[in-house]
């Protein structure tokens, strides 16, 4: 992960009567070029294929994009060496997938006049391409690529692989792999490889039909959650998500970046194409297939309902904001009027309390770092003290409240932040707050 870091929520979701199922959302960002994921330009061996003049691929380039947003499937494969037999087949499933999604840019370019890898297999190069899906994204999302061009007789320069045989990796995409589906909502647009159902590996023959199901009751259910969300955190904000729903929880975490190991985690709401910058790209929520398909209908509705909170507010954007408003509030709403019991929901921090006694404030950003019951505790404490403010000053209040601490100076982790934004807001101090926090939990839980 970038500097951004990796924060992870829990969320409980009854499953039968008195029954919780323990699963885990988070919220994150992914910037591209990694520099473990890029290598630099490299020598020209003595024997490496002739390199391309920079007109020529800038040419084959721009004929490649814009049959992609044609959509001219032979245009788009007349720029591929028809010898590269593997390589080819694979283009083709990245067109016919590419076909399906509502593009409104599609651009690939150079990124580096040099070659990634000049061999006598062709002249790899670094590209950059950038995107924007029609509807949804009002800024560029960038990724890097790697093709390999070479000259044949009869063809001239054409595409004849990727950088995989030097061992430069692209940076993931939904649409890498086979069978892409992609379902629209009202607000919202489900990205989704694999034809099987969430959480279903078994291959079965009507797996295509189970697994667009599937996508459709995704989309379903985070139209809904835009409205919960709006009536919550108000207007400012796209009211527009795009979902992905990969195959596996390697492919997953993959699309994430460099995150722990998702197989307890839900889904993720994270900045996927931002180069680096946490302020460009575009809001993704990425869904994990076994720990999402675990979950029932109140499940899957306050786990999307809390991603999209992250998404209206910018959390995965944000890395100053007390920890415990931004999973706090996220699961706020996500609870609300789900008729979840506190005590379900919140048991894991009430066996704490009733071992170890009260805590002494709410959580702080390394709080939410580690694992089990301790974590699942935090993320009870956080949601915990928003819902007291909401229930006290008002939800308009408690908003007002994170709207002002993202907006105070300061680094992560500085207590002055807090502190500012509850005196602003609320007209108390940490102090003051914690005491009424704890006031709260002793009433709730014990």
């Amino acid at each position: 992960m970038s500097s951004a870091g990796t924060w992870q929520g829990r969320v409980a979701a009854l499953t039968g009567v008195a029954i919780a199922l323990q699963l885990v959302t988070a919220v994150g960002y992914a910037g591209l070029h990694r520099g473990t994921r890029h290598a630099a330009a490299s020598p020209r061996s003595a024997t490496a294929a002739p390199a391309p003049s920079q007109a020529v691929v800038t040419a084959l380039l721009q004929r490649r994009s814009r049959a992609v947003l044609t959509r001219d499937r032979a245009a788009f494969l007349a720029t591929v060496d028809p010898s590269a037999q593997a390589f080819r087949a694979g283009q083709e499933t990245l067109f016919d997938n590419l076909a399906k999604v509502p593009l409104a840019t599609w651009r690939e370019s150079l990124a580096d006049t040099r070659a990634a890898a000049a061999a006598d297999d062709g002249w790899t190069a670094r590209l950059t391409l950038t995107y924007r899906l029609r509807g949804f994204d009002t800024g560029d999302v960038a990724y890097t690529r790697y093709l390999t061009f070479e000259r044949r007789r009869d063809t001239g320069w054409v595409v004849s692989g990727d950088g995989s045989a030097h061992g430069l990796r692209d940076d993931p995409q939904i649409w890498d792999g086979p069978d892409l589906t992609v379902v629209r909502g009202r607000y919202t647009l489900v990205l989704g490889a694999g034809g099987t159902a969430v959480g279903d590996g078994t291959g079965a023959a009507d797996g295509g039909e189970t697994r667009t199901a599937e996508l459709r009751d995704i989309a379903r259910r985070l139209d809904t959650g835009v409205g919960l969300v709006s009536k919550v955190v108000g207007g400012r904000w796209a009211r527009r998500v795009v979902a992905l729903a990969p195959a596996t929880e390697q492919r997953a975490e993959e699309l994430v970046g460099s995150v722990r190991n998702l197989g307890d985690i839900a889904a993720l709401a994270t900045v996927s194409g931002g180069a680096g910058d946490p302020r460009g790209g575009a809001d993704r929520v990425v869904i994990t297939p076994t720990a999402f398909g675990r979950l029932n209908g109140l499940g899957r509705r306050v786990v999307l309902t809390h991603e999209l909170v992250h998404v209206a507010m910018g959390g995965a954007r944000d890395s100053r904001t007390p920890m415990w408003l931004v999973e706090g509030l996220a699961d706020y709403v996500g609870y609300k009027d789900a008729g979840v019991p506190t005590r379900a929901a919140g048991r894991e921090l009430a066996g704490l309390i009733s071992s170890e006694g009260l805590p002494a404030a709410p959580p702080g950003r390394d709080a939410f770092t580690g694992s089990g019951e301790r974590l699942s505790a935090a993320y009870e404490e956080a949601w915990l003290a928003c819902r007291m403010i909401a229930e006290r000053y008002g939800e308009g209040r408690l908003v007002r409240l994170y709207r002002t601490a993202e907006a105070e100076p300061g680094t992560a982790g500085d207590p002055r932040i807090e502190d500012r934004a509850l005196r602003a807001v609320l007209g108390v101090d940490s102090s003051r707050f914690a005491a009424q926090w704890r006031a709260y939990l002793r009433k709730e839980l014990m």
